[in-house]
């Protein structure tokens, strides 16, 4: 008996057929990515995935594809938009700001710090798993906040998490911080997409930390 995909699976399986019409040449070209004939390698948030060239279906993998995971969809649908959408000739400037105050974005006040509240609590008093998930993911130090540091979300492409926790007076505070030329890579809707992978792959080294490591970081 099949299991009924829900509509997240569907939208990731009708963007792995139009992946297809894409010019997988020119992916290669401008990312120095990894491929042979039958896929596309890159490397997302610390995690080896591969594309099929033949059916756009985006795989993960801990071991060297050993084994492999069907990715979700917050993963596809980031890195189709990396691979398909990006612009040619873009750089990264080298410069962070909030996701609000990106350049030609409507800015609200608050979203900076309200945006990922409910991710905040969850990090809340335990600043030391949430620095060693962030090393672990390849996280260089940074010195804003309780907790700061620079990603790689690809190889690429990195992101500034910043983290304050709660005391007597405020709750816990959480930042992603974007490249200031991140909508020459990506479209303004993934970066939600990417953001909500990053805080799914923090939480899972965290609450993996001390145990065997299932999630292949």
């Amino acid at each position: 008996m099949s299991v009924k995909k829900s509509n997240y699976d569907l939208m990731r399986d009708q963007m792995e057929k139009t992946f297809l019409n894409y010019d997988q040449k020119k992916m290669i070209t401008q990312y120095a990515l990894a491929h042979d004939s039958v896929y596309l390698y890159v490397n997302f948030i610390k995690r080896d995935y591969r594309i099929n060239r033949n059916s756009g279906r985006v795989e993960w993998s801990p071991d060297g594809f050993l084994t492999k995971v069907h990715a979700g969809y917050n993963e596809s649908m980031t890195i189709f938009d990396i691979l398909c959408y990006a612009k040619e000739g873009c750089r990264p400037a080298g410069r962070f700001v909030p996701v609000n105050q990106l350049k030609g974005i409507v800015q609200v006040t608050d979203l900076g710090t309200s945006l990922f509240q409910d991710v905040a609590k969850r990090f809340e008093h335990r600043t030391m798993q949430l620095s060693k998930a962030c090393q672990l993911l390849g996280g260089q130090r940074e010195s804003v906040g309780d907790v700061s540091y620079r990603l790689p979300i690809f190889d690429f492409l990195p992101v500034i998490v910043q983290f304050w926790d709660s005391d007597e007076e405020f709750g816990p505070t959480l930042k992603l911080m974007w490249d200031e030329n991140i909508l020459s890579y990506m479209h303004y809707e993934t970066t939600y997409f990417a953001a909500a992978h990053l805080w799914e792959r923090l939480t899972e080294l965290m609450e993996s930390s001390g145990k065997d490591n299932l999630y292949g970081y």
